[in-house]
């Protein structure tokens, strides 16, 4: 196909003589009989009765060609440390724990809970319960107790990964504590715990009889290959929990030959990334982009993979360009939050190193500015390519597609839908499609395409009504974003249009922060919006009603308690007391109009309030900033 227009309206137009074709870049252990089953709208079921496993089509099936080309490159300038894995290696390394796990009872069908710092044991992790065909949840390091005791709870795991500690900006975090606080909570906690010693914690408790030690166990069994599961298509392969704005988090649940699809032919339209490249993602393995593009695709299209563990300014700022060049990257993916962090950092940086090998820039996470895309293309000297997905989609929803056509760049836009997306801009409240340069929601009429989530797990329902009630008398999909289309077909992302936050990558429902603030024993009610930040994109900020107003209360103190329950991660901007909360007669919060004043713009309708002298508290707490 010569151009982007023609290729897209293909893969709507024949959706499964298109998928069919992009199914021939993976191994099928058996064939699918069929492209699409769509009988249960808006549930899609791709390559129905084709049987393959993510794990084969990642490591088994290179080794012939490629078994001496490294497949994983571990880089920690946490502790300054690196190792690198040959395509056997890793293979040899990842057999070793589907052995171990096996040794401990799991098996295909039951979820494994990942909660490990950027080290290769968590990738052998995820692909051992690949192999296995178990399911794995991988959960970002950053979580507290408490949100990590509540998915434990919803996924019920046979067994937990943890180590001793991870480290981030030269603080030690230490996981097991982590963990064992969280099982405490926890109502449905793991048979075992197995847990890899990096020597963080030289004071690590252990609990007998549950606890495993890594080391030792890995002596214990005796490796022979473990033969992968053939799973049929649609089984779910992971679970990966995203903030919602009920303050309970929702599974999405992943299959694994759509997957497995959409990710390798990814790696061919959009991300050009060819067999014996390296691709450099900056992410963590605990978030979507991580466990895409850092474990699975790069390692379907036989790449050479970078686990990164540290920040972008340590040891200097120029430690990135730094392994581009030594590793000669081909492909980087990375997130508007880092290059904004980077942007105030001296420019030499950029200029030291030789990055010659690298062929593009991907950014996604939250809206890319123009002056930050503007800043990162002309320092780089490189195409940068914003693009826009979520956890929801597992791979990219509107990009430009240099592996089809080379469409111009433009600033500040993810550039066009993605083939298999059918995408549409909506009207808010008539659902009818917005013309050019009006603000509407971003939707996808459904079937979704291969690779996006099937459902949320454990709760079908909870699927339907969360993505596809938002419009009357009609099934369509919400990403809950506003976006713009210009004259062009290029799209620009607003912003969310619910109550989830986008902290510099990372989504928080405002529920669940303003559960956390709650918990403080002196708060009565509080309201968390979400306000525009230079640096994070947005950053929650939270407004509190005390209990007893005499009882000494410091923000702090309310920051701390969302520390404990949810991690550092969601911790609020500021928090300010007020004696009452803006709210409607009926008794609805108006969070936008709170929003709206920490922003310095109009409050909007206000014919509804109840006391107008709540919403003077919140404006006179703004000014005392």
């Amino acid at each position: 196909m010569a151009t982007y227009a023609a290729f897209h309206r293909r893969s709507l137009e024949d959706r499964e003589g298109f998928w069919a074709e992009q199914a021939q870049l993976i191994h099928w252990h058996k064939p699918f009989n069929r492209v699409l089953d769509y009988s249960r709208p808006p549930f899609a079921r791709w390559f129905v009765g084709g049987e393959t496993n993510l794990c084969h089509n990642a490591l088994d099936r290179h080794l012939a060609a490629r078994g001496k080309q490294k497949a994983l490159v571990w880089i920690s300038t946490e502790v300054d440390k690196s190792r690198s894995f040959t395509y056997e290696e890793l293979f040899f390394e990842v057999n070793r724990v589907a052995a171990m796990m096996k040794s401990l009872g799991v098996k295909q069908g039951e979820r494994v809970i990942i909660y490990m710092p950027m080290i290769p044991e968590a990738v052998f992790a995820m692909l051992a319960c690949a192999r296995l065909g178990a399911i794995h949840s991988v959960v970002f390091g950053g979580f507290a107790a408490a949100s990590l005791a509540a998915r434990i709870d919803d996924a019920r795991p046979a067994l937990m990964l943890t180590a001793d500690g991870g480290s981030r900006m030269g603080k030690h975090v230490l996981y097991k504590a982590l963990v064992d606080e969280s099982l405490k909570l926890a109502r449905h906690p793991p048979r075992k715990v197995l847990i890899f010693r990096r020597g963080l914690d030289p004071a690590m408790a252990s609990v007998r009889a549950r606890d495993v030690d890594w080391a030792a166990l890995e002596r214990e069994v005796t490796l022979t290959d473990v033969p992968c599961a053939w799973l049929e298509s649609n089984q779910p392969s992971y679970i990966l929990y995203t903030s919602g704005t009920t303050g309970k988090p929702k599974g999405v649940q992943r299959d694994v030959g759509g997957y497995a699809v959409a990710l390798a032919a990814s790696m061919q339209h959009i991300f050009c990334g060819e067999p014996g490249e390296t691709m450099f993602t900056t992410s963590d393995i605990g978030w979507v982009v991580g466990h895409s593009y850092i474990v699975y695709a790069p390692l379907i299209a036989g790449m050479t993979t970078i686990l990164y563990e540290g920040v972008p300014i340590r040891p200097d700022a120029g430690i990135w360009w730094k392994i581009v060049q030594e590793h000669k990257v081909a492909v980087m993916f990375s997130a508007p939050t880092a290059v904004r962090v980077l942007k105030k950092q001296d420019p030499a940086y950029l200029k030291k190193y030789d990055l010659s090998s690298l062929k593009h820039l991907f950014l996604a996470g939250e809206p890319l500015d123009e002056p930050t895309h503007v800043w990162i293309t002309e320092s780089l000297g490189r195409p940068v390519i914003d693009h826009y997905w979520q956890t929801e989609t597992g791979w990219p929803l509107l990009s430009a597609h240099p592996g089809v056509e080379n469409t111009p760049l433009k600033m500040g836009s993810p550039s066009f839908p993605v083939y298999g997306y059918d995408v549409r801009l909506l009207h808010e409240i008539t659902g009818n499609e917005v013309k050019d340069g009006e603000k509407g929601v971003v939707t996808i009429a459904p079937p979704l395409p291969p690779g996006c989530m099937s459902t949320v797990w454990g709760d079908d329902q909870r699927f339907v009504d969360t993505y596809f009630k938002d419009f009357k008398n009609q099934l369509i999909y919400s990403t809950f974003d506003w976006g713009i289309r210009d004259k062009d077909g290029y799209y620009f992302i607003l912003g969310r249009t619910d109550d989830v936050i986008n902290v510099a990558g990372h989504r928080l429902g405002t529920r669940e922060i303003e559960e956390a603030v709650s918990a403080h024993p002196n708060i009565a009610e509080c309201a968390v919006v979400g306000v525009a930040d230079p640096i994070k994109g947005q950053m929650p900020l939270a407004f509190a009603v005390l209990k007893d107003a005499s009882k000494r209360t410091t923000p702090q103190e309310v920051m701390e308690t969302v520390d404990k329950q949810l991690g550092a991660i969601a911790r609020p901007k500021a928090v300010h007391f007020v004696t009452l909360l803006p709210k409607t007669r009926s008794g609805k919060t108006l969070r936008r109009s709170i929003q709206a004043l920490a922003e310095g713009r109009d409050p909007g309708d206000l014919t509804t309030i109840e006391d107008p002298g709540a919403l003077e508290q919140i404006r006179q707490s703004l000014g005392n900033q």
